[in-house]
């Protein structure tokens, strides 16, 4: 086994996944422990495990096992973490199933079929972790460049059989590890982030809604795009021609350079990230708008402010901001932060004006926003219309039995007096 760019304990479990013909360390469930999963689910919570029979902390990180009923019905194979609330997830129901490279060449092919269905060039998401039915591992495609997350101790496990069916499947010229997401750290895992095949272009490129964009793969946030939002994006191109657009949370500026491209007459792009601005200039001057196209560093609420204390006016807001709700626990206090953060967006627009307000939270229902920005727009004394209502796109496709996998939301509201 060729350990080129994996730690040494990655190494040592993937080359036990590979001498495991058939897996056969069984992890027992409680009594009715097994009815999400009867219904489609993919996790096992650790509280969900008869630990009598099978103790978890029999089990190494990343291990395939058995999962059967409390009546030592077989349900499926899966990998475990007994250091993680969710200790396992089903990575097939066909008990004879190896967790390999054949198994990762089925489920990418079957993936990028989708893919090519929905879109005519190669940038999108080509693989969402449970959505894809690969629980833990996020692939994101920018033409001939792969950036994959393993997110699991159990695709950790499994990264040279990933990188092995990716070369089949797609046959890339790079492949990056951007292994330093929050959900590493809860699984206890390392961070670190590397190309572990082939050499970077010097620009990472990528065209989405007919826009070129540079993408910062190796430091920027997450997988250093954002594919999930292609179909909000391209509403909100339609309605932009000719207006003043503000861009709240812009990152690279993917909202707000299509939004000059689109005919935006002026775009403000706004973040707190120095980096972040600088790539939105030049992916302004790639796509020649950048006469459109200004930018502001610094705090978006104090932004807000400043903003509206300067007497400035927009057409269009947009409001696109990190989860501020990471937590069921955190769901009060991330509310009251989206209610202050549309109520001083209002602020900024016309008379009859857009906001795009959009959500990215789990457990930020849609009526939850819906009721935000309506709390918002009487806040301001006057009327809303939700004239858009949009999720995430189709290569972020949401498994039916995994409510967790549908997270995105985008509401378009012109905001009016009456």
């Amino acid at each position: 086994m060729n350990c080129f760019a994996y730690p040494y304990w990655a190494c040592v479990l993937g080359k036990l996944a590979l001498l495991e013909i058939v897996v056969t360390q069984r992890l027992r469930l409680n009594k009715n422990a097994d009815r999400r999963l009867k219904a489609g689910h993919l996790w096992i919570y650790s509280n969900e495990v008869d630990i009598k029979e099978t103790p978890l902390k029999n089990f190494a990180a990343g291990e395939p096992v058995l999962v059967e009923a409390s009546n030592g019905k077989t349900l499926g194979v899966a990998y475990v973490n007994p250091h993680s609330l969710i200790c396992g997830r089903i990575m097939s129901r066909d008990p004879e199933m190896r967790l390999d490279r054949s198994l990762f060449v089925h489920r990418f092919n079957q993936a990028l079929a989708l893919r090519q269905r929905m879109f005519d060039q190669p940038f999108y998401r080509l693989v969402h972790g449970e959505g894809d039915l690969l629980p833990g591992l996020v692939i994101d495609r920018f033409g001939d460049v792969l950036v994959v997350q393993l997110n699991t101790a159990g695709m950790q496990a499994l990264a040279e059989d990933i990188v092995d069916a990716l070369e089949k499947v797609v046959k890339p010229s790079a492949i990056v590890f951007r292994n330093d997401t929050g959900g590493r750290r809860q699984e206890g895992l390392e961070a670190h982030v590397e190309v572990v095949k082939g050499t970077l272009p010097d620009e990472v490129l990528l065209v989405e809604n007919g826009v070129t964009f540079a993408v910062p793969v190796m430091n920027g946030q997450k997988t250093g795009w954002f594919y999930d939002h292609r179909v909000n994006r391209a509403w909100l191109n339609s309605q932009v021609a000719g207006k003043r657009v503000l861009d709240v949370f812009s990152y690279v500026g993917g909202w707000g350079v299509q939004a000059a491209a689109s005919g935006a007459s002026e775009v403000l792009c706004v973040d707190s990230s120095g980096a972040a601005l600088e790539q939105v200039a030049r992916n302004a001057e790639l796509n020649g708008v950048q006469e459109q196209v200004a930018v502001s560093e610094g705090d978006a609420f104090e932004a807000l402010a400043a903003l509206k204390a300067d007497g400035e006016q927009f057409d269009v807001v947009i409001l696109d901001p990190p989860a501020f709700i990471k937590k069921r626990k955190d769901i009060p206090n991330g509310e009251r932060a989206y209610s202050r953060l549309n109520r001083e967006a209002m602020r900024l627009l016309g008379r009859d004006g857009l906001l795009l307000s959009a959500s990215c939270s789990m457990h930020l229902a849609t009526d939850r926003l819906v009721d935000v920005v309506r709390g918002a727009v009487r806040h301001q004394d006057r009327q809303g219309q939700v004239i858009f209502q949009g999720h995430q796109g189709p290569d972020h496709p949401v498994h039916p039995a995994i409510p967790e996998t549908s997270y995105l939301k985008a509401l378009g509201v012109r905001v009016f007096r009456d």
